[in-house]
């Protein structure tokens, strides 16, 4: 059967939304996050067989489909407000629509979960079992607490060998934070490094289309994509074609490759917890606050713009240091030094005689 093709009216508004979330220099996971949100509510809105523009819908409308989420699709309380997200991008910044209706819908709360953490001990059998790039990227990430895509997108020029230092560029909220590069690390880095400098020569001798750099910045310097300083830490071994410029072009190596081998290593590691690439994240911190460090000073190092989120890595550390004693364990003391009761060894006839 051949697809249905989408009404011209709802290919227009999809393609204002993506002018607009570009012009704000919005990621292309939010673009494509976006685009799939809104398209997805104004087909759900046209299900009786009537097509309507987003602007002659309301609350009604919106809360109706937030609602159908919840109880028909039961999805999680953060793709609930990614949803509300992009529907209340969509009136405010693409139609310019600001209602007072779009400050009454609720979003759903989000309850913050103590995250799993792996001890010392676990970390080291989980980064035994793997090798290559993904091990380096995976002991990177764990001896600085660098998120996923932190890693992956770390270029040449913000890894200071001299400092000991990280520069992690656009980091979540756009900002950029210094961590520190791991003494151990600096050899396997050096090294990566070199296999990254033959993949940027082999890729200027064939005078292929260097990499992405952000906001337009070859407008001002055409040839920056193709310096060295720009290039990837981490290059993919093939190449890509950009979706939004169409130019094919080195990209930074996939992230789903560190994803598999992390899932896989645990496995063979035996660890029975549920274990994602943020975990090596959790870990760090914990093991941080574990060895004295301050607790300022780990926020400064995860990008945290307020304390209360790395407070919950105290939590955890109460758990895993076993902060507070159980009344079970002073019970159980108190009866191996407690006298025995005379008649505890008699028969159980004579008690009742």
């Amino acid at each position: 059967m051949k697809p249905r093709t989408p009404p011209l009216q709802s290919v227009r508004v999809l393609d204002q939304l993506r002018e607009r979330i570009r012009y704000m220099h919005y990621s292309l996971s939010t673009e494509q996050v976006y685009v799939y949100w809104v398209r997805f509510f104004i087909r759900w809105s046209a299900r009786s067989g009537q097509m309507r523009h987003p602007r002659d819908m309301g609350a009604p409308e919106v809360e109706a489909f937030l609602s159908m989420l919840a109880t028909q699709r039961k999805v999680s309380a953060s793709t609930h407000n990614q949803a509300l997200s992009a529907v209340l991008f969509l009136y405010r910044e693409v139609l310019n629509i600001n209602l007072p209706w779009l400050n009454d819908i609720n979003r759903p709360t989000h309850k913050r979960r103590i995250p799993s953490v792996l001890t010392k001990d676990e970390v080291a059998g989980v980064l035994a079992q793997m090798d290559g790039q993904t091990a380096l990227l995976a002991r990177l990430l764990y001896g600085t607490g660098m998120r996923l895509m932190e890693g992956i997108r770390l270029r040449i020029k913000d890894v200071d060998f001299d400092r000991k230092a990280i520069i992690v560029r656009e980091a979540k909220g756009n900002k950029d934070r210094v961590v520190m590069l791991p003494h151990s690390l600096a050899p396997a880095l050096r090294v990566q490094m070199l296999a990254a400098r033959s993949q940027w020569e082999a890729d200027r001798q064939a005078q292929r289309g260097g990499v992405e750099t952000p906001h337009a910045l070859e407008a001002k310097y055409p040839r920056v994509g193709h310096s060295w300083a720009w290039f990837w830490m981490f290059p993919s071994p093939t190449l890509s074609v950009d979706p939004r410029s169409g130019i094919e072009r080195r990209h930074h190596l996939y992230e789903d490759r560190l994803q598999r081998a992390l899932k896989r290593a645990v496995v063979q590691a035996g660890i029975a917890k549920p274990v994602s690439v943020h975990t090596l994240r959790h870990s760090f911190a914990t093991h941080l606050l574990q060895a004295g460090t301050d607790i300022r000073t780990v926020q400064e190092l995860l990008g945290h713009s307020d304390v209360s989120t790395t407070m919950i890595y105290t939590h955890v550390l109460k758990v895993a240091a076993g902060g507070t004693s159980s009344p079970l364990d002073a019970l159980e003391a108190f009866a191996r030094v407690a006298p025995t009761p005379p008649h505890a060894c008699r028969e159980p006839e004579a008690l009742y005689a």
